[in-house]
């Protein structure tokens, strides 16, 4: 089963409590609920839940589907599911304000997935004037974007909207453009818009990692362990038989596998534990944020985020 779910409807979830985990039976693996999103970053979830890998495991795992944006990592924080799946610079400012958040793995990481959509008649970045934004990556994104083109921040209006909403306002003309990912890149094209470039070409590139509560985490580290291993042995295979990872897709979330097919060579799928390299990197989006003034304070990173944690529980 999967569960489609935003904000709202998390934020009511766990307050009355059907966030909380819950088994079956008395000798069933308590259920597990992953927050995702609803594109092909997630394919690996997707696999494993549509062909069973999950279960083979004897693990009991719902996906929970949201927009995308920060609402993953929010349904973990607001307790509707234990464990999921989000950029790093969307996390880093979440954990500011939820401390107890941990970020235990990274499952996929791309410079080309996210791409600039400009809307019809845009043929110069300097004619932007308003362009659409979710927080965290895509914020960061759509900044450095306008400074590769010497455009003044400050010029421009940003409006606040979920990845959904952005093609239907660049149609209406509401927006001149915005940087997302699939299908949201397809759909703006479809609705009038035209594909500048991916945001390797302005230098960015994102992590995706898998985040949990630190309270559950300590009380569950064998069971997420076990959950993190069957998502690399998916991402195994999205990664070697796209054409399979597309047909998941598509039955988890009504993406056409053609499409799909065409954007996940863009993406580096395969779990692994967190480097220097993800440290330094989180310490500079940080930074961003804070000159930004949309971070107040800085995450523990050292704390948060839990270098080695994958290698040493799975051996």
């Amino acid at each position: 089963m999967t569960a489609v779910i935003g904000l709202a409807a998390t934020l009511v979830l766990a307050l009355s409590g059907c966030g909380r985990p819950a088994s079956g039976s008395s000798d069933a693996q308590p259920l597990v609920r992953i927050a995702v999103g609803v594109d092909a970053a997630f394919a690996p979830f997707y696999v494993a839940k549509q062909e069973g890998l999950f279960t083979k495991a004897g693990l009991n795992v719902e996906l929970t589907q949201t927009e995308g944006g920060p609402a993953p990592t929010q349904t973990v924080i607001a307790g509707a599911a234990q464990l999921a799946g989000n950029s790093d610079a969307t996390i880093l400012p979440l954990m500011a304000k939820a401390p107890d958040l941990r970020a235990v793995a990274v499952f996929q990481e791309s410079s080309k997935y996210l791409k600039v959509v400009l809307g019809k008649g845009i043929t110069d970045p300097h004619q932007i004037k308003k362009m659409a934004v979710a927080p965290g990556l895509l914020t960061l994104s759509t900044v450095r974007y306008l400074e590769s083109k010497g455009i003044d921040r400050a010029s421009v209006q940003f409006v606040k909207a979920g990845p959904p909403d952005f093609p239907t306002l660049l149609s209406k003309g509401e927006v001149d453009g915005y940087v997302a990912f699939d299908p949201w890149v397809t759909r703006g094209v479809e609705a009038g818009g035209h594909v500048t470039e991916t945001i390797g070409d302005f230098g960015v590139k994102y992590v995706q990692w898998i985040v949990a509560d630190r309270t559950w985490l300590d009380a569950h580290t064998d069971l997420a362990t076990k959950i993190i291993k069957v998502i690399g042995e998916a991402s195994e295979i999205v990664t070697t038989q796209p054409q399979r990872a597309a047909d998941a897709t598509e039955k988890e979330v009504k993406i056409p596998a053609d499409q799909t097919v065409k954007v996940l060579p863009e993406i580096t799928f395969a779990v692994r534990d967190f480097t220097n390299e993800d440290l330094v990197s989180s310490r500079e989006i940080v930074t961003f944020f804070q000159q930004e003034k949309l971070m107040d304070s800085s995450p523990d990173i050292d704390r948060a985020i839990l270098k080695g944690w994958f290698t040493k529980n799975s051996t």
